[in-house]
């Protein structure tokens, strides 16, 4: 079986009609090792034209879009020649869409918002069996074939389990705000490891979005609340 570490990295289309969450996704992507991010789509149209011109292995799609239907772009894709795996990321979680996607062959369902750890297990879950899957001779027994199955269902994620899955630069920032007595707001951390404030205040909303560093608001006098983040204690 290959090594994530040592493999080529799979590619992922990443699908969201918000600018916002998109970016929030491949974050998380981009924070497994053995995956990056390959291109975003906002719309169908544009998730179905990426999808074959890019060929990603793993499309992370969305269900509701300004043109269309995610589920039929699902029923596109997984019709191709060169079908990608799909885990079907939205909001919906009524049983007719679930079934839906199920039927199609949606390889994982996460209900939005979800954390780091939740895409993680199943980025890594998947990772294996797709390895293990290519190291398999023309044709498999059922012992093989149970095994991908296995591989593919994803474990209980621990924060431990987040923890050693961190990006340096995500690390670092757990680090320092790990390091404090008390908690960090954005400024502090940016000032301690030497980032932008805004790179500081994206890797602490998904380290928050992780579970594994707790949001605090601070109200002053006027004004909006500081937002601060100190480490979850389990």
């Amino acid at each position: 079986m290959s090594d994530a570490g040592t493999s080529p990295s799979l590619t992922v289309l990443v699908v969201d009609d918000d600018y916002r969450v998109a970016s929030v996704h491949v974050g998380f992507v981009d924070a497994v090792p053995g995956f990056r991010v390959a291109g975003q789509a906002h719309s169908a149209a544009d998730a179905l034209r990426l999808a074959g011109e890019l060929r990603p292995d793993l499309v992370l799609m969305d269900i509701y879009l300004p043109d269309g239907d995610g589920l039929q772009v699902v029923r596109q894709l997984l019709a191709g020649p060169s079908a990608p795996a799909v885990i079907v990321i939205s909001a919906a979680n009524d049983v007719a869409t679930v079934r839906q996607a199920v039927q199609l062959g949606a390889l994982h369902y996460l209900v939005k918002p979800f954390g780091f750890a939740q895409l993680a297990e199943r980025l890594t879950a998947f990772r294996r069996a797709y390895d293990d899957l290519n190291g398999l001779p023309t044709e498999a027994t059922q012992h093989d074939i149970d095994r991908i199955f296995d591989l593919l269902r994803p474990g209980t994620p621990t924060q431990a389990d987040a923890l050693r899955r961190l990006a340096p630069t995500l690390q670092s920032v757990y680090d320092a705000v790990a390091a404090s007595q008390g908690s960090l707001s954005a400024n502090d951390v940016a000032s301690a490891i030497g980032i932008s404030r805004t790179t500081a205040q994206r890797a602490l909303t998904q380290l928050e979005q992780s579970d594994v560093l707790k949001l605090e608001l601070r109200y002053g006098a006027t004004g909006r609340p500081e937002h601060r983040y100190g480490v979850k204690r389990r």
